[in-house]
């Protein structure tokens, strides 16, 4: 142009052909981007899935449970005022370790009185087995008279005889005048004497025999009271030996002890607070034998056995630490149906709650000493129904 201006260069015309093979080949490597996407997403899904049939399928699991432990409610056996409280609320006791000490004044009365009713007894027992004694020697005594008495008597027969003899004698001669009628009476008399004599013997033989029979009576007496015993099985002296033993018992549980390994809690005892028999005063905890209590819904009980491992976590440690367990029993019922006031389903307006019912899981003993437990404390429990 005349001004000098310059012109501009008309623009290239667009070819076709180049413009396509650049849209396919980004076609192309999109398509490819997708392929591999796509089987990137088909392996992980299948890596998740075989991990979830290996690992996690036919678990069932649960966040409802708790930890709990059968507690020993420690009491008082006998009454009496309180000595001496050697634990505190919160202290770890072992079985045995001394935990309350009553003042046993009462209880060392009652035992001195009990052994000296013991001795009273076997003293009572001595002097019967020592009436049995004499009465059997009386028996013998009598036993001897009597055979006196019987001799005695046999003689006076002997005599009465022998005097009737003479007297028959005399009398056959009476008539020739050799025997005086003096000697005849005398020999009367003698007979008459011989036989007030048997007669008086005879009546001694049954005093005596009437004497031993009284003495053996005595003695049958005596003797039931010591017959098939022996100082110490007598009944009076093993009833005496029986309130010493409780008397002793009495004063031994003066000294109230841990029944089992656990925590002190719920102290409810002081220095110088008189107690009763059967008075709770602290309940210890057995943490080392602490078990789990989860609830599972009704739904989930299709494969749950006894016997099938479990796996617990805590919020008291975290999620790092596992406990690891075993289901021992299942309950006879829900919570509801044992309630105080159970549900009355009988109405209008029902409505379906899904029940829950507590599993048993026992927990490793060496997991729980390292990682110990608190009765209370909620856990997650899984059960692994595929376990036996």
């Amino acid at each position: 142009m005349a001004d000098g201006t310059a012109t501009a260069a008309p623009a290239p015309l667009p070819q076709v052909g180049e413009n396509d093979e650049a849209k396919e080949a980004r076609l192309a490597k999109r398509r490819k981007l997708l392929r591999i996407l796509a089987i990137a997403v088909v392996t992980i899904a299948a890596l998740w899935g075989l991990w979830y049939f290996l690992t996690q399928a036919g678990r069932v699991s649960t966040d409802n449970a708790y930890v709990g432990a059968d507690s020993a409610t420690v009491t008082a056996l006998v009454s009496g005022p309180v000595k001496e409280v050697r634990v505190s609320g919160t202290q770890t006791v072992r079985k045995g370790d001394i935990l309350v000490i009553l003042d046993d004044a009462d209880q060392r009365i009652a035992l001195a009185d009990a052994e000296a009713t013991l001795r009273q007894a076997r003293q009572r027992y001595g002097q019967a087995d020592a009436t049995a004694d004499a009465a059997r020697s009386r028996v013998a005594a009598r036993g001897a008279e009597i055979v006196q008495a019987q001799a005695r008597l046999r003689d006076a027969e002997a005599t009465v005889e022998r005097t009737r003899a003479e007297l028959a004698r005399r009398e056959s001669i009476a008539g020739t005048g050799a025997v005086s009628t003096e000697e005849l009476t005398a020999a009367r008399a003698a007979l008459k004497q011989a036989q007030a004599a048997r007669d008086l013997a005879a009546a001694g033989v049954t005093s005596a025999q009437a004497t031993r029979g009284s003495a053996a009576g005595d003695l049958g007496a005596a003797e039931a009271v010591v017959r098939g015993t022996t100082i110490d099985t007598a009944p009076d002296v093993a009833a005496a030996q029986a309130r010493v033993e409780k008397a002793k018992l009495d004063l031994a549980r003066t000294v109230i002890r841990a029944p089992v390994n656990g925590i002190v809690t719920n102290k409810q005892v002081q220095v110088g607070q008189r107690i009763a028999a059967g008075a709770p005063i602290m309940v210890i905890v057995p943490i080392d034998a602490a078990y789990v209590d989860a609830n599972y819904k009704e739904s989930q009980f299709k494969k749950i056995r006894i016997g099938q491992p479990a796996e617990l976590t805590s919020d008291y440690y975290g999620g790092d630490v596992v406990y690891h367990g075993k289901v021992v029993g299942i309950a006879g019922g829900t919570g509801a149906a044992f309630s105080l006031i159970p549900a009355q389903n009988a109405t209008g307006n029902w409505v379906k709650v899904v029940q829950r019912l507590p599993v048993r899981i026992a927990l490793d003993p060496k997991e729980l000493k390292a990682h110990p437990l608190r009765v209370g404390l909620s856990m997650e429990a899984t059960i692994d129904t595929r376990g036996r």
